[in-house]
């Protein structure tokens, strides 16, 4: 048995989802891949290409965290996802396609205080997705976010 710190690392995101059918298909139309699709409506993975964004019924999930499920909030959960962008014009394209597959927009693109430009998605279960550029936060051709030392 080792001794040492472990090495963190994030790999997965998973969102409690009410109806698992309709939340598959807005992410698949959203154009991120579907893997390990045995799984069928149990539990749903997608490669986002760094991590993976994982669907689960919002009461099975709240039950394997020995989470009360009830009520479900429709406010701010206190987390959001990002989908950062290199230019103003790929935010509201992304914001425009997110709408077009059944997304509800929350906060139209505007200039940000620190000097970028975001708005706000909500997918099925309203769970929020910031579009965003930020100065100083690139994304390369490998979809990683790149963030100076």
């Amino acid at each position: 048995m080792s001794t040492g710190k472990p090495i963190p690392r994030f790999t997965v995101i998973t969102l409690g989802v009410s109806d698992m059918r309709a939340s598959i298909a807005f992410y698949e139309a959203l154009g991120f891949a579907r893997k390990f699709g045995e799984t069928g409506e149990a539990v749903a993975f997608f490669d986002t290409g760094g991590t993976v964004i994982a669907l689960f019924p919002w009461d099975q999930l709240a039950r394997d965290a020995t989470l009360p499920d009830q009520p479900r909030s429709k406010t701010f959960r206190g987390t959001t996802l990002a989908w950062n962008c290199n230019s103003v014009e790929e935010v509201d394209t992304v914001l425009d396609f997110a709408i077009s597959c059944g997304a509800s927009l929350l906060k139209s693109a505007h200039k940000t205080d620190y000097g970028g430009y975001s708005g706000y998605f909500g997918d099925p279960d309203n769970h929020p997705w910031e579009v965003v550029v930020a100065p100083g936060i690139e994304v390369c051709d490998d979809r990683r976010v790149h963030l100076p030392d």
